[in-house]
């Protein structure tokens, strides 16, 4: 089978798939972060975290940029770049490109932390999960492989975990809170844990 007429359509799928194990590993490994207590995991997981949220801002790029390549689909600067141009499942394509631009711009806000301030920093970044949820979605509306079963078994190894702990969150279950002090008939009151 000769692979080259199709080389940057295969780049394209790969780069992207990847990106969405990718950023679904960053939110899993962000969540377990901000419910985590002490401090010495935390910066071993900022650490893994902020390298598996470069990495996906990498694959992004060039899911995006190697369809540039591609002589059947043939989407143009503007057809990777603006939502809604690419004739391409436009609705799918279009949640594709705001999501990269806002897991861009968030992703790299990080970097902001000291100007922004940290309160307002990470105020913004949890608007991450809104757009990996968009990318997961684009994923299924738009991935070619998204209906294979292979493709499925493995995204959901990934995007699954990822969801549940944002639905902990999002339920106020999987948040790093003071624990309130236990206080009973005959119990000391020990403060925080």
């Amino acid at each position: 089978m000769n692979v080259a007429p199709h080389l940057f359509w295969i780049t394209s799928r790969a780069a992207g798939g990847a990106a969405l194990l990718l950023a679904s590993a960053s939110v899993t490994v962000g969540l377990m972060i901000s419910a985590r207590r002490g401090t010495s995991s935390k910066r071993d997981l900022r650490s893994v975290h902020e390298a598996l949220s470069l990495t996906t801002l990498a694959m992004v790029a060039v899911h995006g940029l190697s369809l540039l390549g591609d002589a059947y689909l043939d989407p143009g600067l503007a057809g990777i770049a603006i939502p809604f141009v690419s004739f391409y499942r436009p609705l799918w394509t279009a949640l594709g490109i705001v999501a990269g631009y806002g897991l861009a711009a968030l992703g790299l806000s990080y970097y902001l932390r000291d100007r922004i301030g940290a309160s307002r920093w990470r105020r913004l970044h949890r608007l991450t999960a809104v757009f990996w949820v968009a990318a997961v979605v684009h994923t299924i509306g738009a991935g070619s492989d998204a209906a294979e079963p292979w493709f499925l078994a493995i995204s959901a190894a990934f995007v699954v975990p990822a969801a549940l702990l944002l639905a902990l969150r999002w339920l106020g279950r999987g948040r790093n809170a003071e624990a309130a002090p236990i206080a009973s008939v005959g119990a000391l009151d020990t403060g925080p844990r």
